[in-house]
């Protein structure tokens, strides 16, 4: 059968990928699982913002839909209506608001629920909203401290207090965010609990949601009526606690285009910035930054090494392999002399994160965190999913 390039995917073809990217749907569905098990009073939402952190949004939430998940959240009008056509029967909720009068036609059509986090937002959706089976739908979001977006406990109050009159919207859900949860011991925590609380005593009627990924391990108090883990769902981690319940679902490799052998004394990549201080041999791997491997996961010649002393590594025939030199845009090298003898050949495939080499400390190695490796990944991956009741390539 002759090959037919998908031009809208450049990874689509595993002969002519420089990556290949396996996302493990049952270890997703293990997430959900467990996090589910760390808050049994609560409902668990599934997060598939960023496209499913960069896994593909209708994918992870169809398995996590299987699972038995009904509700999603995502950022933008244009992903809910994305997971909308996969999940017809979904509630989606938009976490970033309202854009507008001109946004919200779009809501009605696709039934996506706003989250209301201002006075503008609340005053557009009771002039402009839709109708379902109650007026308006929406959530509420209210601050308690992150200052990013929500009502304040005054807002909330004095909005409450007119909407009992006018009936105009219907919150189903009231939420806020924690801005520290993935540090247990940390002050505000309480303090964004104690504010929710009394929030919640001005929405009795409805449910209410404070818990992120790494507020599910801060314990019962946090979970009321609905958790909405995002990262720990695609197995990164969130704080000390959950180290153990989540299983990794992504794995990135990278294919051996040539390897070079290199004397004591040679430099390696851009800016001479690293020197070799023995015979090298060196596996050059077709993975750079324009496919998320960032640049500051780089061996040397970067300013965040003063940060984090040595770069990342990838893991190939059992063993972890370091970075040398500079990540450039579409190559990486590895020094593999410590392999075996014979065992390295061109096409093999490097890991640069998965279960070998925890994304969390790929992306500590580059100074910044599980969440930007997985939502920069791009297209050039050859993606394949498998488990959660459909395998494909």
């Amino acid at each position: 059968m002759a090959f037919e390039p998908d031009a809208s995917h450049s990874g689509s073809d595993p002969r002519l990928a420089g990556g290949r990217l396996t996302v493990d749907l049952d270890a997703l569905v293990h997430n959900y699982r467990a996090l589910a098990g760390r808050s049994p009073s609560a409902r668990v939402a599934g997060v598939v913002k960023g496209d499913g952190y960069g896994l593909g949004a209708a994918k992870v939430a169809g398995a996590l839909w299987r699972a038995g998940c009904r509700t999603f959240f995502v950022a933008l009008p244009a992903e809910g209506i994305a997971l909308r056509a996969a999940l017809p029967d979904a509630q989606i909720f938009v976490l970033n608001g309202l854009f507008g009068p001109e946004a919200v036609p779009a809501y009605g059509a696709h039934r996506l629920i706003p989250m209301l986090g201002s006075q503008g937002d609340i005053s557009c959706w009771e002039a402009y909203g839709w109708d379902s089976d109650v007026p308006r739908p929406c959530a509420i979001h209210v601050d308690t401290g992150m200052n990013r977006l929500g009502l304040s406990l005054d807002e909330a109050r004095s909005f409450a207090a007119e909407n009992a009159l006018t009936g105009a919207i219907t919150p189903l859900l009231l939420i806020s965010h924690l801005a520290c949860g993935d540090a247990p011991d940390h002050p505000m925590n309480r303090q964004q609990l104690e504010s929710f609380q009394a929030v919640r005593q001005i929405f009795p009627e409805i449910e209410s949601s404070l818990s992120n990924s790494a507020g599910t391990f801060l314990g019962p108090d946090f979970a009321f009526d609905l958790v909405r883990p995002g990262i720990a769902l695609y197995g990164g981690g969130a704080g000390p606690h959950s180290a153990g319940v989540v299983k990794p679902v992504a794995t990135a490799e990278a294919r051996v285009v040539q390897i070079r052998r290199a004397q004591t004394g040679d430099t390696v990549s851009y800016g001479g910035s690293q020197r070799l201080t023995r015979d090298t041999t060196i596996a050059v791997a077709s993975v750079g930054y324009a496919d998320g491997y960032h640049r500051s996961g780089s061996g040397a010649g970067v300013p965040l090494r003063e940060a984090v002393a040595n770069g990342g590594f990838g893991f190939l025939h059992g063993q972890r392999v370091p970075v040398l030199g500079r990540v450039t845009m579409d190559l990486t090298l590895f020094d593999v002399t410590d392999l075996a003898p014979g065992v390295l050949a061109q096409g093999d495939w490097i890991e640069v994160f998965g279960p070998n080499v925890p994304i969390d400390e790929a992306a500590t190695a580059a100074g910044t965190i599980a969440y930007e490796l997985l939502t920069s990944l791009g297209q050039r991956y050859h993606r394949r999913y498998v488990g959660g009741e459909s395998s494909t390539e």
